[in-house]
């Protein structure tokens, strides 16, 4: 290998390229400013929530209305959402299946079939499967049965009846309830400029 330039023998390679340490390519991270913090945690929730911006922006103008809070307000209502419920209930594996089980029609609040997502659950709503996929073995099997007898806690405000797969909702979420690391302040510094 031929060395022509100012370059050390070092910090060439065998093809005679430069390197950076030990053939290990340094990666420069910007520091995000306060407005990228921002978004990137608002864009964090709503992929976690699998929501789109006219959807979450809407949740957020009813959690500023509400009392208290309104990143808290905005947690609750997005805990509240009937996809997640039954996720967090563990009849479903994902989000987004709980979504896809709701829209085909196969899950019932208090008796009556919901097709609607986003619908909020309140206190005392009984969330159920619909018999027709109680009796189709295979979704039963591959999700609610195996997703039930993983060691998954279900949160303290809703209840889980194993035998009967259905879930009652005890009372209203609160902050200490969601586990996820979330920092809520940060989306509502974003909505509120």
């Amino acid at each position: 290998m031929v060395n022509i330039g100012k370059q050390k023998k070092s910090e060439m390679s065998e093809k005679g390229a430069k390197t950076k340490g030990a053939g290990k390519v340094v990666k420069r991270m910007k520091k995000l400013s306060e407005y990228g913090k921002q978004l990137l945690e608002k864009q964090k929730v709503k992929e976690m929530y699998g929501m789109r911006e006219r959807q979450f922006k809407r949740f957020f103008e009813v959690a500023t209305k509400s009392e208290g809070a309104p990143g808290e307000n905005l947690l609750n209502l997005l805990e509240r959402r009937l996809d997640n419920v039954l996720y967090r209930l563990k009849l479903a594996n994902t989000r987004c299946q709980a979504r896809q089980v709701i829209v085909h029609g196969h899950v019932l609040v208090n008796g009556k079939k919901v097709y609607a997502p986003s619908y909020w659950v309140s206190v005392g709503e009984e969330i159920s499967l619909a018999p027709n996929v109680l009796e189709k073995g295979k979704f039963l099997e591959q999700v609610v049965d195996k997703r039930l007898n993983i060691g998954v806690k279900v949160p303290e405000w809703l209840e889980l009846v194993k035998k009967d797969r259905k879930g009652n909702v005890l009372r209203l979420p609160v902050r200490a309830d969601i586990q996820a690391p979330i920092e809520e302040y940060l989306i509502v510094e974003l909505y509120s400029k």
